[in-house]
């Protein structure tokens, strides 16, 4: 029996004045898959994103998530049904430790509001706790708890890639969109990340949509890929599918894409 379908893009355009981003993109990434989405520079990879998002209000058709319509939704709401992401730059809150990013994560999560802390509510206090075991928890699922009263931006790059997730995954998500993860990374980094992904992927029952420009980590754990250039789909499929495929190395300008 085949997986519902978890995410579904129906035919996406998104254009700024004159210029068209993402010309037609349709995608459909089943439950539990990790599927990829690549392309050169330019492609309108990260603007995809930003669509699935709702950062960006596409200027014709449709994002669905788990069967419903998300395409007029806000970030916020978008991110409270379960659609977490991560970005290209590494955006950690840089003056605070491992585990407060992930406690931040958590309080967003439950609902905490502001007048709550400053008066020291009990609702408060218990959330507060909540949040701080919950996010503790999360650190030792990711093998990051040795760390957690480090400064988050004094860990190895590795793991400050590995923070990021972490701290995406305490959103509790069923969709996790990872924009480069393995940008910067050395090939031993980017070795274990392959083995992070599909651990967090088996460990949390998710879904995975990357953006990814390195090729090993890509052909290595996606079961399916879409490839876009100038903002159009020019092919979709396996990875060896893709290896293969003449548009898709033509894109690259005879880049080696098994390297």
């Amino acid at each position: 029996m085949q997986n519902k379908s978890m995410l579904k893009t129906d035919n996406l355009v998104m254009q700024f004045g004159g210029l068209t981003a993402v010309s037609g993109l349709s995608l459909d990434v089943k439950e539990g898959q990790i599927a990829g989405l690549i392309g050169p520079n330019g492609a309108g990879k990260t603007t995809a994103f930003n669509m699935i998002t709702g950062v960006y209000s596409p200027t014709k058709g449709h994002v669905y998530f788990n069967n419903e319509d998300i395409t007029p939704y806000k970030p916020n709401k978008i991110t409270n049904l379960g659609v977490a992401r991560t970005f290209q730059n590494i955006r950690l809150f840089s003056s605070m430790s491992v585990l407060e990013n992930v406690i931040v994560a958590k309080h967003l999560r439950m609902g905490v509001n502001i007048f709550e802390s400053i008066i020291m509510s009990p609702s408060y206090k218990r959330k507060d706790k909540q949040a701080y075991d919950e996010a503790y928890q999360l650190l030792k699922e990711v093998q990051l708890e040795d760390v957690a009263h480090e400064l988050a931006t004094s860990l190895p790059y590795g793991k400050q890639r590995r923070l990021e997730i972490a701290r995406a995954l305490a959103t509790n998500p069923k969709l996790l969109l990872l924009d480069e993860p393995a940008a910067g990374m050395n090939p031993q980094e980017s070795m274990e990340l392959m083995h992070f992904i599909k651990e967090i992927r088996d460990k949390f029952k998710l879904t995975i949509l990357m953006i990814e420009h390195h090729m090993k980590v890509v052909m290595g754990i996606c079961e399916n890929i879409t490839v876009l250039d100038h903002g159009v789909t020019i092919a979709v499929g396996s990875p060896k599918e893709i290896q293969s495929n003449p548009k898709v190395i033509e894109a690259y300008l005879g880049v080696d894409i098994d390297a």
